[in-house]
């Protein structure tokens, strides 16, 4: 069985055009253009790349994989430049990894942007779309995909197999839907991406507790997506109670995360795997939350605060703060609980010790 490639290469980059590209510098000596045999077609790691890759270092500790590979071409920091072994041409570059994202990014688009699972193209005769739906041209939608009434969708959209789009729901341009994906009572900016399994303008939990039992709320807010979004497989967003759910452009989602109803995303945000936001909360721009997070609700995460991963947020957090625990607190009073516990331990330890002697 020969090996498949999914991903959709250029016609490669010479060491010239990587340059260009990225800013990077040619040590002296480096031939402008290399022969046909020698361009670069794939990025890989230090040992594993061939002839034809790029690779990069900017770490010491990968030293060892440096003197042994057999890339065609390295992007390097100057620290490093001079350890890259003869025969492998040098890029110097002040950021090698920020440098090889643009590479790989015109090597291979397609990975920018899921594409369809079934290289379909069009409308397929095997979707449900409604008739009073609204499609700009060059839009794509697989088999089994269901587009409800009065729905509007972008140009160069793509929406996968057995995806839902709900009634009235307003989809940008430049977006991609996955597959078996669901939108409802959303309104979606550009160039978002939506992958597979994710739930979208569901109910949000708000039950009124009571003697005969719990009393459900009406959720009637919806969800807001802005430009550049990007959310990963199976995370879930419910649309507001009494106020929209609203996501900031550009924040980036991880797979199976969980935000509540009314919950305010700031811009640029970084929400990694796992993590739960209760509902109601307002983040702020560039929040950085690590895996497996918990926030209570009805509070306030500011601009630039950083929660480490498994913390629990149960008070407001200042701007730029960085908080990590159960319950999360300043970084420095964790750590320092942490180092304190680990003293009391050992002088105990020590202290059965000597009483057993």
């Amino acid at each position: 069985m020969t090996e498949p490639l999914f991903l959709r290469q250029s016609r490669g980059l010479s060491v010239a055009e990587i340059a260009a590209l990225t800013g990077a510098q040619l040590s002296p000596g480096t031939p402008q253009n290399l022969p046909n045999d020698r361009l670069i077609r794939d990025i890989a790691t230090l040992d594993q790349a061939g002839p034809s890759d790029l690779t990069f270092i900017d770490n010491s500790k990968y030293l060892g994989q440096l003197a042994a590979t057999r890339a065609g071409a390295c992007l390097a920091s100057e620290r490093f430049a001079g350890e890259v072994p003869s025969g492998i041409v040098v890029l110097r570059s002040p950021a090698p990894y920020r440098a090889l994202v643009a590479v790989a990014s015109a090597l291979f688009p397609d990975a920018l942007r899921p594409r369809s699972l079934t290289d379909n193209t069009g409308v397929s005769p095997r979707a449900t779309v409604d008739a009073s739906a609204r499609l700009e041209d060059d839009i794509v939608i697989d088999a089994g995909a269901v587009v409800g009434p009065r729905v509007e969708i972008g140009s160069g959209t793509v929406i996968g197999a057995n995806a839902v789009i709900g009634a009235d729901v307003r989809i940008g341009r430049d977006c991609a839907i996955g597959p078996a994906a669901s939108l409802s009572h959303a309104l979606v900016g550009d160039r978002v991406i939506v992958h597979g399994g994710v739930r979208i303008g569901q109910d949000g939990f708000g039950y009124l507790p009571g003697p005969k039992g719990h009393q459900k709320v009406p959720q009637v807010g919806r969800v807001i997506i802005q430009n550049d979004v990007e959310i990963g497989a199976n995370t879930t967003i419910d649309r507001g109670a009494m106020r929209d759910t609203v996501i900031g452009e550009g924040s980036k989602i991880d797979n199976l995360v969980q935000i509540g109803h009314n919950v305010t995303l700031g811009r640029h945000c970084i929400i990694v795997s796992q993590t739960g936001i209760s509902g109601s909360t307002v983040l702020g721009d560039y929040v950085v939350m690590g895996g497996q997070v918990g926030v209570g609700d009805h509070l306030t995460v500011g601009d630039g605060a950083q929660i480490g991963a498994r913390g629990g947020v149960m008070s407001n957090v200042p701007a730029g703060a960085r908080w990590a625990g159960m319950p999360a607190e300043p970084g420095r009073d964790w750590l320092r609980g942490v180092a304190t516990l680990r003293q009391l331990t050992r002088k105990n330890l020590k202290g059965e010790q000597g009483a057993e002697e």
